[in-house]
């Protein structure tokens, strides 16, 4: 699965599936690719035009075995439907794309739990999010600095924390500035990982076969416009 997450600028999305969808800012696409889907994302012909920043972020979720050949489908939401709370003094908030955090829960459905927040806090704002003990979980941080964990690890813009679980919860705090970054975490499949080029399968020969697929023009194309 591919999911893009928007902050500023424009993108186009469109598969061999059918699926066509436009992101701006604050908005979310969750495109499992399944069996196969040929897509694009692509900056909108309005901003390759007129010019402006593009910054995103876009992940890959692998599938477990049992869903790799599942049948592709395409989620589109808007800006204006990703749920968000909000911390009682007010100094930290959240958008949650997936699970939940200050009293929000997501509305995308994902195929495994996922945790994919964004947080941003204010100045000597600190959360405490709960976290099951088995599941793995990074941050990245894309604005400021600010601490993670019970030792107050510190990290700053560009740089990202992976926790190691003895808890059933992650901290962060911010120090004399604001801090935003992605809170991301989820179960480990236990599954073995065979990757090449787009693909991502558990043994070589599914990658065999899934280039096999492609190149037999079986994932369709994408229609032009």
């Amino acid at each position: 699965e591919t999911v893009t997450y928007m902050l500023s600028g424009e993108m186009e999305h469109r598969d061999s599936a059918g699926h066509a969808g436009r992101l701006t800012p604050g908005d979310v696409q969750w495109m499992t690719a399944g069996d196969g889907v040929v897509h694009s994302e692509m900056p909108s012909k309005a901003f390759l035009r007129d010019g402006g920043r593009m910054h995103g972020f876009q992940l890959w979720v692998n599938l477990p075995r049992r869903d790799k050949r599942m049948k592709p489908r395409y989620q589109e939401f808007p800006a204006a439907s990703i749920p968000t709370g909000r911390s009682a003094d007010g100094k930290a908030s959240v958008k949650v794309i997936a699970g939940e955090a200050l009293g929000a829960k997501a509305v995308i459905e994902t195929r495994t739990p996922i945790v994919y927040l964004h947080f941003t806090l204010q100045p000597g704002a600190r959360i405490v999010q709960p976290l099951a003990r088995d599941y793995s979980a990074f941050a990245y941080v894309f604005e400021g600095k600010g601490t993670f964990g019970p030792k107050e690890s510190p990290a700053r813009k560009g740089q990202a924390v992976l926790f190691s679980r003895d808890g059933d919860s992650i901290s962060a705090a911010a120090g004399d500035e604001p801090l935003q970054f992605l809170l991301v975490a989820g179960i480990p499949l236990g599954e073995p990982v065979v990757r090449y080029g787009p693909f991502v399968m558990n043994t070589k020969r599914e990658i065999q076969e899934a280039f096999e697929d492609f190149q037999s023009g079986r994932m369709g194309q994408i229609a032009e416009t």
